[in-house]
């Protein structure tokens, strides 16, 4: 994961990806046990070209220049299968610039915080993402009302109300 990591920040300092941060199931497992997964979830700022487009071509280019091969839908740095994430409205935006900054074997990288996650989880849906939040809630890594104010800025109310009725016990 280190030289992955350090390959994701030569991509930054040369301009190729703005700012980027860990999410999805590889930054969960910072906050909970361990989950299966496959690959790497990199939420990016991308570029805009000027025609308003955003390309993960430069990305994929500049690491073929490295050595690295595209392999579906992410590219494989030294290991890990790496999906780039575009930031893709204003919840993942502000999840990006809330990033945590943290070391992972003396590399420094970018996590997405529990809460931030907890929210792209609800406005995502899907079981697993379901079944992670309620993990999260297990482990008690959430700051409830931060959650909740995300939740609400967001307009995510109806699926945090949703998936408390179907998830949490009334004292939560």
């Amino acid at each position: 994961m280190k030289k992955t990591l350090e390959t994701l920040n030569r991509l930054e300092q040369a301009g190729v990806i703005g700012r980027y941060a860990i999410g999805g199931a590889v930054a969960a497992t910072r906050y909970i046990e361990p989950i299966q997964t496959y690959d790497l979830g990199i939420f990016v700022l991308l570029p805009v070209s000027s025609s308003g487009l955003i390309s993960l071509s430069p990305i994929y280019d500049r690491l073929r220049e490295y050595g690295y091969t595209p392999r579906g839908e992410a590219v494989e740095i030294a290991g890990w299968p790496v999906q780039f994430l575009p930031i893709y409205n204003p919840l993942t935006e502000e999840a990006l610039q809330q990033a945590l900054d943290v070391e992972f074997e003396g590399t420094l990288t970018r996590v997405l915080s529990a809460e931030y996650l907890a929210a792209i989880m609800l406005e995502t849906g899907r079981p697993k993402d379901h079944a992670r939040l309620v993990q999260f809630f297990e482990f008690g890594v959430l700051n409830l009302g931060l959650l909740e104010d995300i939740v609400v800025r967001h307009g995510l109310s109806a699926k945090w109300a949703h998936f408390k009725t179907l998830f949490l016990d009334e004292e939560d």
